[in-house]
């Protein structure tokens, strides 16, 4: 049996090194999870209201997206492995000083330097993907490393919230500090650095996505075709160039719609069940995991039927499931927060969710499908701006919006109201992505032709 998994990740070292990376976004998402669980104790330890809890987990994704930038850029030239465990050494210190906070303006300084560290999970993750796992797994793969962010977000709610219970909300940033530490330990001795381009170079590169495109007798767009080496491109020419590839603009916007509605969602999510219906933290706590179960399921399916779809010649799959997975989440959700009985409200939630992790795998494969394997960290920064940009703006405007359109009450009532706005994006998103169908495998093809020109760095 463990033969058997072991071959189904591709290799004795896969499952660890799936593990490692899932464990950098459990890390990420863990923090915003936390704060979700502390909310109430937030307000009544600092006086503070939702619009000022937003604000917190705000402050590291707006920080962050403008660190993004030189991170993408140090991505594509230098050892990604020592960058990515020494930023979650300064995150792990950035959560110690938020745990010592004596006021609200305290904390908020530690979550601006919190930001400024967390930039690195985004390109450096993706970057180490594309080089450690051939094309015709990167949707899949994607999945068991996206899981992370599910199984770190639940695992904030549920240890946050039962730790400031039972010592105080303090404890819970320390006890994700230590975890941080440890991490950066174990990724700093067992992730192994890839050389660049190692799956073009062992001639996986056109396993997948190339051979279906070839198939349908696709061609590369000309403008789209690199005629100068990636590697030395400055970075402004690097973003003018990802961001004419069409594909990955939308893949760009409808990740951040998504990841929208996700940041409101994981920070006010528990708060809002507890208020509107009426459900204790602990009863919360044990319906949590099967929640988490349920998108945790999602995660790893919406990646292996994209593929599949893929190997069969459904070429646009990859963009065509996460329409699909937005689409159905959307419709789940409204009359989710349309009834006011938990039996029926929670299993729709469930199965919400899971359509919504089923999106994520898919769109992250798509921009190493239509991006140079050089261009992965620039343009996984480019799309890490506008994502955590979005990420910024939701806890804010959810914590506005809850007390706009409740008389300034900031109620249950309100967060209901707010979260059905949000859903509107949402359901548009699943409508961008029928478009991005159009010119994927041309994409495709264009990215390509350009990495047959530049395989190993020079024309």
């Amino acid at each position: 049996m463990t033969s058997a998994l072991t071959d189904r990740f591709g290799g004795r070292r896969r499952p660890r090194i799936v593990l490692l990376l899932a464990c950098v976004l459990a890390l990420n998402t863990a923090d915003t999870g936390v704060v979700g669980a502390i909310v109430q104790e937030l307000r009544h330890s600092l006086d503070i209201g939702n619009t000022q809890v937003g604000v917190l987990t705000a402050a590291p994704a707006a920080i962050g997206a403008v660190a993004t930038v030189p991170v993408g850029h140090l991505t594509d030239r230098v050892a990604r492995v020592p960058l990515l465990a020494g930023s979650i050494v300064l995150w792990s210190l950035a959560m110690i000083v938020g745990g010592m906070a004596g006021s609200y303006e305290w904390l908020l300084v530690s979550r601006v330097a919190l930001g400024a560290v967390t930039a690195t999970a985004g390109p450096t993750v993706a970057s180490l993907i594309g080089d450690l796992f051939p094309p015709e797994e990167r949707a899949a793969t994607w999945g068991r490393i996206l899981a992370g962010e599910l199984v770190g977000v639940g695992f904030g709610l549920i240890a946050g919230g039962n730790i400031a219970a039972f010592l105080s909300w303090r404890f819970a940033f320390w006890f994700v500090a230590v975890l941080g530490f440890v991490l950066a330990v174990l990724l700093w001795r067992m992730l192994p650095e890839p050389a660049r381009g190692a799956q073009a170079a062992a001639g996986r590169g056109e396993e997948l996505a190339q051979r279906q495109v070839d198939r349908s007798g696709v061609e590369a767009d000309p403008r789209n075709v690199l005629d100068t080496d990636p590697e030395r491109m400055p970075l402004l020419e690097a973003a003018r160039y990802v961001l004419r590839i069409r594909t990955n603009v939308i893949i760009i916007v409808a990740s951040a719609i998504g990841y929208f509605f996700f940041a409101g969602l994981r920070t006010f999510a528990m708060v809002f069940v507890m208020e509107r219906y009426s459900i204790s933290r602990a009863e919360l706590s044990a319906f949590i995991p099967v929640i988490g179960l349920a998108a945790l399921a999602g995660v790893l399916a919406g990646g292996r039927l994209a593929d599949r779809l893929v190997a069969k010649g459904v070429v646009t799959a990859r963009v065509g499931v996460p329409g699909a997975a937005f689409a159905v989440s959307a419709l789940l959700f409204v009359p989710g927060l349309l009834t006011g009985e938990a039996v029926i409200a929670l299993p729709l939630f469930t199965l919400a969710a899971a359509a919504l992790a089923a999106a994520n795998p898919p769109l992250d494969a798509v921009r190493l499908d239509v991006v140079h394997f050089r261009l992965w960290g620039r343009a996984e920064a480019i799309r890490t701006i506008v994502r955590m940009g979005a990420e910024a703006v939701a806890p804010v405007l959810f914590g506005w919006l809850s007390g706009a359109l409740d008389g300034g009450r900031e109620s249950a009532t309100g967060l209901d109201r707010a979260f059905l706005l949000a859903l509107l994006p949402l359901l548009l998103n699943g409508l961008l992505l029928v478009r991005a169908r159009h010119g994927y495998p041309k994409d495709v093809a264009s990215a390509l032709e350009s990495e047959r020109r530049f395989a190993d760095g020079r024309r």
